[in-house]
C-alpha cells in the first residue's frame, strides 16, 4: 500500500510438527528437534517452532532425518502434456502433481485474471483469488485502520479483459505480525471467480525465476520478472524471501509467482536505496494463517481488533449461583 508500503511485518510460521520432525545431535549430548530448512558447508538452519537457528556445522555431530506423515491415499499419475491434478486444502488448492514449467508470458494469460487491485480510502494494494467463492489474501498493512475496502477485477470476455468493482468486501480474518489479511468478495451479483494455485515455498531453490503481478503506484497488471536470490533472508527477526524481480509500493500483497504458474510469496515490501531488493512473505505462512485462520478471525464488533476472543466461563454456570 501506498502509504504504509515499507512496513517490516511478515512472520514465517512454520508448521513443521504437521510434516517431518528433523533431529541434530549436538556436542555435549545436547539435540535440536525441528524442520531443516536448508543445509550449507558451515551451517545447518533449522526451524524448531517459534524461532529459527543456524546452527553451526563444527557444534553438529549427527543429523537424522525424519520422514514425512502422509495421508494414504491413491497414487498420482501425471500424464505428460496434461493439466496438473489440484487437491483441495480448506479455503486454496494445491497441485497434486507439479505443473509443466511455462514461459511467464503464457502463464501471466492463465493467472492474470486471478490478481486483483485492494482499494482503500488511504490507498491500494494488491492481491490474489484463492477460492472461486472470492475469498483472496491481501497484507494487513494494506487494508490496516480501514473497513471500506473495494477490490478491482478484471475478467476476462470473449478474449478481452472487462474491469468490475466490487465494494462489498468483508474481513474474514488478519495477522498484524505477519503482514496478512484474508479478505471476501461478498457482492451478490459476484460470479465464480478464477482462482490461483498455492506452491510451497521450502521446494524454491536459489536462482529458480520468479515474477510477480500487482499494481505498483497504480498502474494495474504490471509483471515484473527475476530470480530467488534467497529463501532465508532475516530481517527483524524473520524470514523473507529476497527477489530480483521490481517490487514497489502498490505491489503489497500481490503473489510471486514460480514458472509453474504457483504462488510462492507474497510480495510486501523493497530496500528503497538498492534495486532489485524485493522481498516477499514465503507461501508456506501463508497456508499455516490460512489453515488457522478462526484464530485470526476478524472480530466485527471491534474493527481495531484483529482477533476473536471466546467469552470466559460464567462463575455462576460453574458454580450454580448467582454472582
Amino acid at each position: 500500500m501506498l502509504k504504509q508500503f515499507f512496513a517490516l511485518s511478515a512472520l514465517l510460521c512454520c508448521d513443521w510438527n504437521a510434516t517431518r520432525a528433523d533431529t541434530i545431535q549436538l556436542k555435549e549430548k545436547a539435540a535440536l528437534t525441528g524442520k531443516i530448512l536448508t543445509e550449507r558447508r558451515d551451517q545447518v538452519v533449522v526451524d524448531i517452532g517459534y524461532t529459527v537457528l543456524i546452527v553451526p556445522r563444527n557444534q553438529i555431530v549427527k543429523i537424522s532425518k525424519g520422514e514425512k506423515d502422509e495421508p494414504v491415499t491413491k497414487p498420482v499419475v501425471a500424464t505428460p502434456g496434461a493439466a496438473p491434478i489440484e487437491t483441495k486444502s480448506g479455503l486454496y488448492q494445491t497441485a497434486g502433481t507439479l505443473p509443466p514449467l511455462r514461459t511467464v508470458r503464457d502463464l501471466v494469460n492463465l493467472v492474470g485474471e486471478a490478481v486483483v487491485q485492494v482499494r482503500t480510502p488511504g490507498g491500494l494494494g494488491s492481491g490474489f483469488i484463492i477460492n472461486e467463492d472470492g475469498f483472496l489474501m491481501t497484507n494487513f498493512h494494506v487494508i490496516e485502520g480501514e473497513t471500506k475496502i473495494s477490490v478491482e477485477v478484471y475478467h476476462q470476455k470473449a478474449g478481452q479483459l472487462e474491469r468490475k468493482s466490487y465494494k462489498d468486501v468483508k474481513i474474514i480474518a488478519m495477522n498484524k505480525f505477519e503482514d496478512l489479511a484474508l479478505l471476501k468478495i461478498d457482492d451478490k451479483d459476484a460470479p465464480k471467480f478464477v482462482r490461483v494455485l498455492i506452491g510451497d515455498s521450502d521446494a524454491l531453490s536459489v536462482g529458480d525465476k520468479v515474477f510477480a503481478v500487482g499494481s505498483p503506484l497504480g498502474l494495474e497488471r504490471t509483471v515484473t520478472e527475476g530470480i530467488l536470490s534467497t529463501k532465508t533472508r532475516q530481517l527483524q527477526g524473520e524470514l523473507y524471501l529476497q527477489t530480483t524481480a521490481q517490487i514497489n509500493p502498490g505491489n503489497s500483497g500481490g503473489p510471486l509467482f514460480n514458472l509453474s504458474g504457483e504462488v510462492v510469496g507474497v510480495t510486501n515490501m523493497k530496500i528503497t536505496f538498492g534495486e532489485g531488493l524485493g522481498f516477499a512473505i514465503p507461501v508456506n505462512g501463508v497456508k499455516y494463517f490460512l489453515d488457522h485462520r478462526d484464530a485470526f478471525a476478524y472480530a466485527s464488533d471491534n474493527p481495531s481488533n484483529p482477533y476473536r476472543y471466546l467469552e470466559p466461563p460464567s462463575r455462576a454456570k460453574s458454580t450454580g449461583r448467582e454472582q
